[in-house]
This record gives structure tokens, sequence and C-alpha cells, in this order.
């Protein structure tokens, strides 16, 4: 399968995305351009080498400029961490009266922490900040990853289950008998595929490759939903695309295979136009999509519609589709 066809599918989308967004926002954001840079932190957010000289300066300070008030609001900057950053200085502090006066001053070893000026409150440590930035961080973490799990996962889970509709529609598709072209003279084609949609598989979206009978990749071609009527769950198909690409071509062909009310009603057949060529589907009909070197067949082997409020024949039930693909003769250049 493509990758474009992965990205289709909600949960790959939604684990793509958030792996981007994280990558995003903190490597490219968080890391890069915007990096987190600590400004007018208070001492008690220094290392230890750094609180050591905060506090030689202070007792410094002190000495030559013996103001109580000033030399307790400077100590009590290194918060908790003042008691023992003192017990290291101490003993290697060449004056050890201004030691011991400034501890009388500041009343070691029972400092107290300092408020921030005109708040009342102790100021909060980076360490601190860091620690509550990561718990939010976490909680909107999980919160998305649980609606993702809720709104992606578990429908997907539904949707694999033995009962669903692409279970149904696998089921169909292995009973259903393709086309032996060889015992109606024809030509065998080079490459033969059948496929089924079967209501409530909202992401129904089939595509096969095309070889050679050597392994040469020729192309692909698919179906897919196009076009849906009326709303709620499950979708309600009015229309399908078939498509047809061609290696050897510039443009990918499609065609649009229509319910009776979306072929005859005009706004809904103009719309489609412009998405290819319609095409009403008919049981045992089929439709031919060429390029340069290939030709597909579609048959409509098995069909029916779905009955409910919406128009008569207006959405699809189940539809089995058979398609065949044969290279196109090579015109001898003259």
């Amino acid at each position: 399968m493509k990758i474009l066809d992965y990205l289709k599918k909600p949960v790959v989308a939604a684990a793509l995305g958030f792996v981007l967004g994280l990558f995003i926002g903190l490597v490219v954001l968080g890391w890069g351009l915007w990096p987190v840079h600590w400004t007018n932190a208070d001492p008690s957010s220094l290392r230890p080498d750094l609180q050591a000289d905060y506090l030689r300066m202070t007792i410094d300070s002190f000495v030559n400029n013996p103001v109580n008030e000033l030399a307790i609001q400077r100590y009590q900057a290194l918060g908790a961490d003042g008691l023992a950053v003192f017990e290291r200085i101490r003993a290697g502090y060449p004056d050890q009266n201004a030691i011991k006066n400034f501890a009388e001053v500041v009343q070691a070893p029972t400092p107290l922490a300092t408020p921030t000026p005109g708040t009342g409150q102790t100021p909060a440590k980076p360490g601190a900040l860091t620690a509550i930035l990561i718990i939010v961080g976490a909680i909107i973490l999980f919160a998305i990853l649980g609606f993702a799990v809720y709104k992606y996962l578990i429908p997907l889970f539904r949707h694999t289950t033995s009962d669903s509709p692409a279970n149904r529609a696998r089921d169909i598709t292995n009973q259903a008998e393709m086309t032996d072209y060889s015992t109606r003279g024809d030509v065998q084609p080079i490459a033969q595929f059948m496929t089924t949609y079967v209501l409530g598989d909202d992401l129904f979206d089939d595509s096969f490759s095309i070889d050679s009978p050597s392994g040469e990749f020729l192309g692909e071609c698919g179906i897919g939903i196009s076009e849906t009527i009326g709303v709620g769950e499950p979708k309600k198909v009015t229309a399908f695309e078939v498509w047809l690409f061609d290696k050897n071509d510039i443009q990918t062909v499609t065609k649009v295979l229509m319910s009776t009310h979306a072929f005859n009603d005009v706004a809904t057949f103009q719309r489609l136009q412009a998405k290819g060529e319609p095409f009403l589907v008919e049981r045992s009909k089929q439709v031919v999509l060429e390029t340069a070197a290939l030709q597909l067949v579609a048959t409509a082997s098995d069909m029916e519609y779905g009955k409910g409020a919406l128009p008569e024949d207006s959405y699809f039930e189940r539809l089995t589709l058979e398609i065949a693909v044969w290279p196109k003769p090579v015109t001898p250049q003259v």
C-alpha cells in the first residue's frame, strides 16, 4: 500500500501528528528557537560554589558597611542553603571576628526563608517550576492520548472485528468467482482483482499493483468512496471512483460509478462530473479506463441498494467489482 494510503487512516495520521508536534514543540521551539533562560534568579538558585562566593562577598560588605538589616536580607536570600554555605566558608574566611559578628547578626544557624519583595511569598526555585511544568505536560499528554484512543483506536478495533463490514466484504470477495476470459476466447488479462464494499465500511479504499508477467511494475489501479448522501453513520455511499495509473502516462484516469439517484440528480451529476467521467452502476455492466499503455475493464458483478428514509436507489448496501487489466497493443511506427 502506498504511503499516502496509510496517511489516510485516522490512527496513523493522529500518531504522526503527535510525534511531529512533540518534535517541533520540544526540539525546534523549546530547545532551538525559544529555549528557557533563567534571569533575575535569587542566590538560592546558584551553584554551591557561586553561593559560597556570594556569601563571602556579603560578609565582606558587612565588614565595610555593618547594616544589620541588609546583612540579614542578603543571608536569607540563600534560603534553606544558607546555613550549609555558611559552614563551608566559616573556617577558611580570613577574618574570624567578622564571621562571628556576622553570625550573631543573622542568627546562624537558624536562617529564615526570604520572601520575594512585595509578594510576601517564598520564591520558587527553577527546579520546582520545572517539576510543575513536567507534571502539567504529563497531564496534557495523557489527556491527548486518552482522547486519541477513544476517538480513533477503539473505533478501529471495532472496525476489524469478525462482524465488521470490512471482514464481511472480504468474505464476499473470497466467495466471488472471477471471469475466465480464456473460455470466452479472449486474451487473459495480465492482472485481475476482485473487491467488495459493504455498507458501514466508511474507510473503504482498495488499491492494487499492476505488474507484467515478468514482474515489472506497470502501474496501479483501485476504487474508493467518491460521494456520500445524507448524514450520520454509517456513511451512505452514492458514488465510487475507479482509477487507473500508468507509469508511462502523465496522469491518472478516473471514472465515477454512480447510483441511479446520483446519476439522475442534475446537481450531483454535475458536481461529480468534475472528478471523472460519470457512469451508472448496473449489474454486469462494464466500465473501460484507458491510458497510454494499459486498458482496465471494471465490471459490477454484484450490487444491492440500501433501503431507508433516503431516496430510492440512492446509496449502496453492497457492491462487488471485478477489475481486469490488459496491456494495450503497441502501434508500430511508420
